[in-house]
């Protein structure tokens, strides 16, 4: 009897260790970190299937050039653990200029990257990348014509795009309002992949330009369109049929990308700060002037509000409000009210926050 309690205390006591022990083990073990934003990344490939795209030197077609750089990008994004490679198409196959920029919006892309390449009738060479804006000249025009064409080729094509013509000057120009508001940041990432395209492969620099391409206004995400150069010219289409050339066009677009992706994390960080330092300032009474209301989301630019400065816009629900001449003093307020009524504002007035909420415009200046 006295041998068989002794056996019980034993095995419990040994249970009772084995457990303390893989408890002990498992507050050793690190935790895991919170899995970090993965940006994403739309790269899509010109053309394909029974659109060619331009034929160049000695049949070169612009559809498996720019299949092949695509490629090529993602391969060497793809050790990235913090970007997410999406591609419009990986084969020699035809999608729709609605359906591209329809994939990169499912995907809620950070940035789209439509990879062509350049056609004339002489020997024109080098690399442009554009972005969607309006075209200063008939040049940059014909341009987007050529790209635009596409929706020529696809069935019922009237009832998909709303009557657009590829043809008219204003029906393109009527494209560019809608990515207004990712302008800014398209041309950054459009200048840093044209810079390493040009400075660093030492290739003619044609520079980065606006236009209305159907591609990029599909988009609600910064988007860019790059010529990576002319098949129709016998030396450049040779480089860009090549490995070689190719690797090296790959490689400088995926090295821009990777440069856009930090600055877009440091920008996070700073954002970040900011709210956290808004966080702590100790919170007062703010006047504001409100101007307008709508469901429409309008780019904070001044030309927009009758050259209005530092216009601020608050969604609430479904309908965007902008606010002027935000200060906490009710004068300078005031004085602001006055400007943006003589602009034409006739129904703007008055308001004020406190911590966040509005309040009424009487307890806001205290009086009974």
């Amino acid at each position: 009897m006295q041998f068989i309690d002794s056996y019980k205390f034993n095995t419990t006591t040994k249970i009772l260790s084995i457990f303390v022990c893989v408890f002990s083990c498992l507050l050793l073990i690190p935790t895991v970190k919170a899995q970090k934003k993965q940006y994403v990344v739309v790269l899509d490939a010109g053309h394909g299937g029974h659109d060619p795209g331009k034929v160049g030197y000695k049949r070169v077609k612009e559809k498996e050039i720019a299949l092949k750089i695509v490629l090529q990008i993602g391969k060497l994004l793809k050790p990235k653990k913090d970007i997410k490679v999406v591609y419009t198409r990986k084969k020699d196959v035809f999608v729709d200029l609605l359906e591209r920029g329809n994939i990169a919006n499912d995907a809620k892309a950070d940035i789209f990257i439509s990879v062509h390449c350049n056609a004339h009738s002489t020997q024109a060479l080098g690399t442009e990348t554009w972005v969607l804006g309006l075209h200063a000249n008939r040049k940059n025009f014909e341009v987007a014509k050529q790209e635009n064409s596409v929706i020529l080729l696809e069935d019922n094509y009237k009832e998909k795009y709303k009557g657009f013509d590829p043809n008219s000057p204003e029906s393109v120009i009527g494209l560019t309002l809608l990515q207004e508001e990712n302008l800014d940041k398209s041309l950054k990432l459009a200048s840093s992949v044209q810079r390493n395209l040009t400075s660093k492969l030492k290739r003619k620099n044609r520079g980065v330009k606006q236009a209305g391409f159907v591609v990029l206004y599909q988009t609600t995400m910064p988007s860019i369109l790059i010529e990576t150069g002319f098949i129709t010219n016998k030396h450049e289409s040779h480089f860009l049929g090549s490995i070689k050339g190719q690797l090296q066009i790959s490689t400088q677009i995926a090295n821009a990308i990777k440069k856009y992706i930090v600055q877009l994390k440091l920008n996070t960080v700073q954002e970040k700060k900011d709210i956290q330092e808004k966080k702590q300032v100790i919170k007062e009474v703010l006047f504001k002037v409100q101007i307008a209301s709508g469901r429409n989301k309008i780019a904070l630019k001044s030309y927009n509000f009758k050259g209005l400065k530092n216009v601020e816009r608050i969604k609430t629900g479904s309908t965007y409000k902008y606010y002027y001449s935000i200060s906490s003093d009710y004068n300078t307020t005031k004085k602001g009210l006055f400007l943006a009524k003589s602009k034409g504002y006739t129904t703007a007035f008055i308001i004020a926050f406190k911590d966040g909420e509005r309040i009424a415009l009487l307890k806001a200046l205290k009086l009974p």
